[in-house]
């Protein structure tokens, strides 16, 4: 049995099991930031600012960003494997992929961590 170089991930169980255990934090996520948004409907800077400041919802922001990019990398390597049958394609996708998603992660925790 043969493993892809690009697939980080050890087996196609494991992708399955990171895309539905991601897609329900992220819908968590949602259903969190838009009661938060129903519950302020006259929202401004600061009392925004205060409740991004709180470590519990960094937190929270980390998780659903980690698992935004982890369904990301997923999808994306399987529509690569999908529909690139030239190896030298599918790996320049995949790199490409790989490069926008970890400056994504790295912007994010910047965002989320950032002074």
């Amino acid at each position: 049995m043969g493993v892809s170089v690009t697939n980080f991930s050890r087996s196609g169980l494991s992708d399955w099991l990171i895309q539905r255990v991601s897609a329900v934090i992220l819908a968590l996520y949602t259903v969190f930031i838009v009661g938060f948004l129903l519950a302020n409907p006259d929202l401004d800077y600061a009392q925004w600012k205060e409740f991004f400041s709180s470590n519990a919802v960094r937190i929270f922001s980390l998780l659903a960003l980690i698992s935004t990019v982890a369904h990301a990398w997923i999808g994306m390597w399987t529509v690569a494997t999908d529909y690139f049958k030239p190896v030298s394609i599918r790996f320049v996708f995949q790199v490409a992929c790989f490069l926008a998603l970890f400056v994504y992660l790295v912007w994010g925790i910047e965002i989320i961590w950032g002074v």
